[in-house]
């Protein structure tokens, strides 16, 4: 007679258990993390609206830092920096070649 009762009980959970919904509840509020994200990060939302000048660096002093920035992604590739030799290479998939 108990185990029937256990059974019955434990049907009777799992039956409700299906009624519930918990989706709609997740769906309202999906992604809202990465719109306050991305709304804090913006510091004037009406920046577009201004005819104020940007001040900041000129357009030499920007290229060369960009020309920088380019440069040493290249030098991180090749894996060696300028003047320096490499100690040991490791070499995947090229066995007898």
């Amino acid at each position: 007679m108990r185990t029937f009762a256990n059974l019955a009980v434990t049907a009777l959970l799992l039956g409700l258990s299906g009624c519930m919904s918990t989706s709609p509840a997740w769906d309202a509020r999906f992604g809202e993390a990465a719109r306050v994200a991305a709304a804090q990060q913006v510091i004037n939302p009406m920046a577009s609206q201004s005819a104020d000048m940007v001040s900041g660096v000129d357009g030499k002093a920007a290229q060369g830092a960009m020309t920088g920035y380019a440069k040493s992604f290249a030098r991180a590739e090749s894996g060696k920096q300028s003047g320096e030799q490499s100690g040991a290479s490791i070499n995947f998939g090229t066995a007898g070649q």
